[in-house]
């Protein structure tokens, strides 16, 4: 898997993937700055954007907090969330 090749819904399955494996389902956060972990240094703002897009798609919930921005899975968009998996999976 060529990870610079990643289109942008193979990006938003990696970041799901990764969410979901580390329970980050709703009341259970992590820093928002986490996200980019395990992708090519060059591709944080790539990483970034997808965030931002599935957080105004309402898939990823923000929580702002003192020590900064928390996200987690939005359960309630769970059909989405696995075609967003699939196609990370499926991926040479």
């Amino acid at each position: 898997m060529n990870i610079k090749k990643m289109d942008n819904n193979q990006i938003k399955g990696k970041i799901l993937h990764k969410l979901l494996r580390a329970g980050k389902i709703e009341a259970s956060h992590t820093a928002i700055e986490n996200l980019h972990k395990g992708f090519p240094k060059d591709m944080a703002g790539k990483v970034k954007d997808n965030v931002k897009e599935l957080v105004k798609d309402g898939i990823l919930l923000e929580k702002h907090t003192i020590y900064g921005v928390q996200i987690s899975i939005n359960i309630e968009h769970s059909e989405k969330i696995k075609e967003y998996i699939r196609i990370f999976l499926m991926q040479d």
